[in-house]
This record gives structure tokens, C-alpha cells and sequence, in this order.
């Protein structure tokens, strides 16, 4: 970038500053006490996440990715089983499923939020499907009160990909409460951040959570008696800390995204070629991602990037169209709204502590890129 001005897309050291000091104050403490693994700082955090989604359980773990895996197979998922979830997610999503060793199955979007289409995912059962996994994207809720009966008519649970929806709402619910059980990501640019990957299983299901906390303790719930194959995926309790420190901080930060996001929407109400995000009735949004779409936004981007604006992509290369998903036989075509709306979707720099002046220069650029290419 060679721009007089830069706006990040994130800004984690600006973050970083409001916690330092709760922060340094906390890993003082466990390096003092050696408590490395385990101990009050993560069951505190567990606590007081459990209580911030509306649940009676959190487990934490190592990531995100494990996260969904372990509640997966918690829930029974395992092989030869099914798993409906969207063609537009990261690719972790997939992932996880094939971890857990089933199949994904996946569906189209709606074309207002790019959310899981309830009536594509039921299109989608067999009698093989096993649970339909959708993905709360970009900090809004999937419509999951939709899917329950589909879920319910097949045998299959909901399983929650809260990833990027910490303190979202659906119908004054939380994302993560709004299924059977949840994973979540706490990886740094998430709205609620470690310092390195984290993540947690919530559920209100006393039996699920204990399987999850067994799977992740190499299937053992007493020490060196192992029924089961498990593995090792435990919350980090430098990380615990961290998080514990972020959470009393995370209503405040939803708040100014929140704000940031309707100010995005007014300068951009008469900018044409901008089509900025919708929200789904019923949703409170907490703007992990604000996503615009733009033709030639390859283009655009990279006016945007030369500027010093750091705008990217989530995501530009579908699941089904990776190399990796190759084995499902899907191709182009398959599912027409995920694979234009990746030709489209452009995500502007939104995070607590942006600006009113950074998001006017924001704009500025942008406006002058799409009127420009």
C-alpha cells in the first residue's frame, strides 16, 4: 500500500489497549500459580460464557474447528451419516464434518443474507442426514426456528456454526442457544478474540456436554481410563484469561459495531453500484463482517488496497468448488447464489474502534473505485 491513509479491516492493538492491563495482571497470576492447564481461569470463563449465550454449558477447547467436530460427534454424527450445511462458508465448516466423519451435504443461500436457505437445506435430507449445521455468517443468525422441523421430521439435530456471532440475537434468543448445541471460534479477529486460537462447545444438554468435555480430554472422564478415542482439545488458560477480559468488554464493542455499521449504511444509501448488507427480521446483528457486493470487485479491491483501505474477501472460492471437496462432485452452477455472490462480495474494514472520519474515507474510495472501473 503507498496510500497517505490507512484503515485496516481489523484493529486488534487498539483492542489490545482496553485489556492490557487486565490482561498482564491475569497471566501474572497463572505463570505465579503454574496453573497452565485448566483451573479457575477457564471454568470462570466457561461460566461466564455459558451465561452470556443463555445456556447451562460451555466446554472450552483448542479452535473453532475442533469446536463444531467435537459437537458433531458428541451429538452422534459420525460415519456414514449426512450433514446438510451452506455452499457459502468457510471452508472449516466442511471440514469439521469430514472430521467427524460423515458426508457434507450442502445447500444454496438466500439472496438477501446469504444465509442457509431453509427450503434448499430440506430439500436436501435423506434418510442418511444425521444434522443440518447452519452457519450464523458475517454476525447475524441463521433462521434455525426453520429448520427444527425438518430436523426433527429427519432424526437430525441443529447444530450451531456460531463462529462469527458472538452476542447476536434471533427473536431476543442467542446464537449458540438456538439449536441443540453450538461451536464457536474465539480466533483473534473474531468479535470475541483470543490471543491465538480458542474456541468453545455450548449446549443446555447436561449429557452432550459431558461427552464433548470427554472427547476432548482423550476420552476420559477419570484420569488414565480411556472407554473411548478422544483427543486433545483444551482451552488455553493464558488464553482463558483473555477471553474473561474481552467478554465484560464484548456488549460495548457489539454496540459500536452496531453503530459503524448503520453509519456504512447511510453513506453508502446513494452510492451507486454499492449493495450493502441486508438483516434478516428477527435478528440483532453484532457486524462480525460488514460484506457489500460490487461487480468487478477484483478490481475494486485492489483500487481499495492501493489506497490503503483493508478490504478483503469472505469468501471468494466456494466450499464445493475447492479442491479439497473435489471428492463430492459438485461443479460450477451447482449453487448459483453462493457462486455469485462470491464474485461479488467485498468486506469493509468495521470493528470497535473505527472511526466516523475512517469510514467517510472508506466510502470515498470505494465510491471512486466502482465509478472508476
Amino acid at each position: 500500500m503507498s496510500a497517505e491513509r490507512r484503515v485496516p479491516l481489523v484493529d486488534l492493538a487498539a483492542q489490545h489497549t482496553e485489556v492490557a492491563e487486565e490482561v498482564r495482571a491475569g497471566w501474572d497470576e497463572v505463570c505465579r500459580r503454574t496453573g497452565f492447564v485448566g483451573g479457575p481461569e477457564v471454568a470462570g470463563f466457561e461460566r461466564a460464557f455459558a451465561d452470556y449465550v443463555g445456556v447451562r454449558h460451555c466446554i472450552g477447547v483448542a479452535n473453532g474447528t475442533d469446536a463444531l467436530e467435537m459437537a458433531l460427534r458428541a451429538a452422534g454424527v459420525g460415519a456414514g451419516a449426512e450433514v446438510v450445511l451452506p455452499a457459502n462458508t468457510f471452508v472449516a465448516t466442511a471440514e469439521a464434518v469430514v472430521r467427524a466423519g460423515a458426508v457434507p451435504v450442502l445447500a444454496d443461500v438466500d439472496d438477501d443474507c446469504l444465509l442457509l436457505d431453509p427450503e434448499r437445506a430440506a430439500q436436501r435430507v435423506t434418510p442418511r442426514t444425521r444434522a443440518l449445521v447452519p452457519v450464523h455468517l458475517y454476525g447475524q443468525s441463521a433462521p434455525v426456528e426453520q429448520l427444527l422441523g425438518t430436523a426433527e421430521e429427519a432424526g437430525a439435530v441443529v447444530v450451531e456454526d456460531a463462529a462469527q456471532s458472538q452476542g447476536a440475537t434471533r427473536h431476543g434468543r442467542a446464537a449458540g442457544s438456538l439449536g441443540t448445541i453450538a461451536g464457536t471460534s474465539f480466533y483473534p479477529g473474531k468479535n470475541l478474540g483470543a490471543y491465538g486460537d480458542a474456541g468453545a462447545v455450548v449446549t443446555d444438554d447436561p449429557d452432550l456436554a459431558d461427552r464433548v468435555r470427554a472427547l476432548g480430554s482423550h476420552g476420559s472422564t477419570v484420569k488414565y481410563e480411556h472407554p473411548e478415542l478422544g483427543f486433545n482439545s483444551r482451552l488455553d488458560t493464558l488464553q482463558a484469561v483473555v477471553l474473561t477480559a474481552k467478554l465484560r468488554r464484548l456488549e460495548r464493542w457489539n454496540q459500536a459495531r452496531r453503530e459503524a455499521a448503520r453509519r456504512y449504511d447511510e453513506l453508502l444509501a446513494d452510492v451507486d453500484g454499492v449493495r450493502v448488507p441486508a438483516t434478516l427480521a428477527g435478528n440483532v446483528h453484532v457486524w462480525h463482517l460488514y460484506v457489500v457486493r460490487v461487480e468487478h470487485r477484483d478490481e475494486v479491491l485492489q483500487r481499495l488496497n492501493e489506497e490503503g483501505i483493508g478490504a478483503g474477501i469472505h469468501y471468494p472460492l466456494p466450499v464445493h468448488l475447492q479442491g479439497a471437496f473435489r471428492w463430492l462432485g459438485h461443479g460450477p452452477g451447482d449453487f448459483p447464489v453462493t457462486e455469485r455472490a462470491a464474485t461479488q462480495i467485498l468486506s469493509l474494514p468495521l470493528h470497535p474502534h473505527l472511526t466516523a472520519e475512517d469510514q467517510e474515507h472508506v466510502v470515498e474510495k470505494l465510491a471512486k473505485a466502482v465509478r472508476n472501473v
